[in-house]
This record gives structure tokens, sequence and C-alpha cells, in this order.
């Protein structure tokens, strides 16, 4: 079967291949057929080092598709039923579920050291534990969740990780006051979706921030009330809160640089929200003094912060009810053979969501 494989870390490109088995079936697993798939900035994070990930690897984590055959054990699904594919699924047993803390189930990062896939060559694995990147893969049964007919398959794979990411910040990590100032910096499909969730919960003012002119304007078509380029941030933090800073800060790229400026722009007594993945060894730096006496709180937030199987059942009502944009936020469409112009898309700033078509 086809897949696009890394073979080293810090490689920019992908080998689309057509000699890969997808291996590991047996008791407990699934075999999904997987049908779309987004591209997340996780995803070339992964492929730079910035992320731990065993190479070579099939990168992509978010995906929908179609079960083929189930394992013995296997209950809650059945070959032919449409599905949408968990990365970091639930064990329902350790001390993180027992407390309802199922995002910070560690079970599922344990599948990331495990091979997925196979060459003629040895083992490739899967990044996160999937690797959706492919036509075929084999999965532990808690990460096919089950997928309403009515839900389309791109639509699903974004629910998989951005929009379940970003709507989770702002519902679940962040509880945003209605009439709050809020702002966002980094408007990709996490960002994005951290806008549509800031919007549901009412937030009077939405700025936001990001260095690419096109993004900017999707945040306003998605529910920003003002979208500004990063070096315009003061200006706006002034106009928009009279110096004091926002009572929301949501940052949505994944470095100490841009924390600590989201930091900054957060009032006294406010909430910042940690939300992009970042580097073990990129270090955020505070001082004592300011930690204490600005009592601002530092929230960091795992994939929505929340329950997730609940998170997806809640982004497909508010979906059905036309309360957020899904497909909206799919800018560009690929085939497989395609996925080193998604790459581009992606580096590039151009797509806040590449789907790519299986």
């Amino acid at each position: 079967m086809r897949a696009a494989v890394l073979h080293e870390t810090g490689q920019e490109k992908l080998e689309v291949l057509d000699d890969v088995e997808a291996v590991g079936f047996g008791p407990g697993r699934v075999r999904v057929r997987v049908r779309a798939t987004g591209l997340c900035h996780s995803d070339l994070s992964a492929m730079s080092g910035v992320l731990p990930q065993p190479a070579p690897f099939v990168p992509g984590h978010e995906g929908a598709g179609e079960v083929l055959e189930v394992g013995d054990g296997v209950r809650h699904v059945k070959p032919g039923d449409r599905v949408v594919l968990c990365w970091l699924p639930a064990c329902g047993v350790c001390p993180a579920c027992r407390r309802g803390q199922t995002q910070l189930c560690l079970a599922g990062f344990m599948n990331a050291g495990t091979p997925n896939f196979r060459r003629s060559g040895g083992d490739v694995f899967g990044f996160a534990g999937t690797g959706t990147f492919t036509e075929e893969v084999v999965v532990d049964a808690g990460c096919a969740v089950p997928l309403p007919d009515d839900v389309p398959f791109d639509v699903a794979a974004l629910i998989g990780c951005g929009v379940t990411t970003g709507l989770g910040a702002a519902l679940n990590t962040a509880d945003v006051a209605a009439g709050s100032s809020v702002a966002v910096i980094g408007c990709g499909g996490v960002g994005i979706s951290a806008v549509q969730g800031a919007r549901l919960k009412g937030a009077a003012e939405i700025v936001a921030v990001d260095p690419v002119a096109s993004r900017r304007e999707s945040a306003l078509r998605f529910g920003a009330t003002k979208a500004v380029a990063p070096e315009a941030l003061a200006d706006v933090k002034q106009q928009v809160t009279g110096g004091e800073g926002f009572d929301y800060v949501f940052e949505v790229v994944g470095r100490s640089a841009t924390a600590r400026t989201a930091y900054e722009n957060t009032r006294r007594g406010g909430t910042l929200v940690v939300v992009g993945a970042g580097a073990m060894d990129d270090l955020l730096q505070l001082n004592m003094f300011e930690l204490f006496f600005d009592e601002k709180r530092i929230l960091p937030s795992l994939y929505g912060g929340g329950d997730i199987l609940r998170s997806y059942e809640r982004t497909i009502a508010l979906w059905r009810a036309g309360r957020v944009d899904l497909e909206g936020l799919i800018t560009h469409r690929v085939p497989l053979a395609g996925i080193n112009e998604a790459l581009d898309q992606m580096r590039t700033g151009t797509a806040l969501r590449t789907c790519i078509e299986i």
C-alpha cells in the first residue's frame, strides 16, 4: 500500500512509497482504511525534531476513515463502520483517567514507540502511535472512535486534532468569560479554532495576531473582532484594554518567544493559555517577582484540556447547529501524492488546513 515516509529526522520532504505494510493487527486492534487526513503543524515539528518521534516514520495524526477489520475483543466498532482516529486514547484505568483527566492519559504515547508499518528494509513508526498519511493503518481499538454518518471524512479528520485542541483551549482550559477580552497569537487551524471557541463563550473582543495577512483575514471571518500583525500588538492592546492587557491570551505557536509575548500582554490576574507544542530545550523565562506579583494564571492546554470523546461529541453538535465552521478551515486539498505541496502550504502559512484525500 501507499504511505508517505520520512526517512530521517530533519528531512523536509516525504517520500510516497507503495511498498509499505500496516502491521500489528491482532486482539484489541483495528485496521482502518484512511479516507481523509489533515496536516497539523505538529507533523512538521516531528519531522524537524522539535517533537520527539522515532524515525523512519509516517506522519499524520488527524484522520478519518472506514474500519476494514477488527481484532478479538473489539466490540464498539465493526467492519464498514466510519471512524475518526484519536491519537491520544484513554485507557480508563490509570490515575489520570480515574480523576477524569483523560487527556493526560499516557497510554497513547506508549504506542509511539511501537512500529505501525514495515517495509522490506525494516520497521516504520507512525507519528503519535497513528500515522495517517497512508492508505491503511492499524491502531489500538481506543483510537477508532465511531463517527456519525452525517459527518464528512474531511471534517471528521480536523476534529481528530486541530479543532478539538483549539476549541477546547477556550471552552475547557480557559473557560473564557462572557464580555472578556481575548488575544490569540498564531492563527492557523488551531488558533482559528480558539477564536471560534472564544466567540462561542461570548468574548467581547477577540484580537487575532499572525504575521500572515491571509490568516488575519480568515480570523475576522471566523469571529475575531480585530486582526493584526505581531508588531501591531502593543497598539491594539492599548486600544482595546487601555494598556492593561487582555483577560485571556492564547499562545498557539509553541515557542518561548511568543509565550513570553503572550505573558507580557496578559493583564495582571489574567490568564495565559499555552496551546502550541514546543521543544523540550526551548525554555520560557519568568522572574520570581513577576510570577508572584502579577498573579497571572499560566494554563497549558493539551488536546483541548478536557475529555476527548465528549469534546468530539460537543464539536459535532456545534457543527450541526451551525455554531462553528469546520468546512471553512479547509483551504486546500491535495492527494497523497501531493503531500509535499501540503507541507509547503503549511510552512508558508498559505493554508489554514490542507486536507489530504486518500
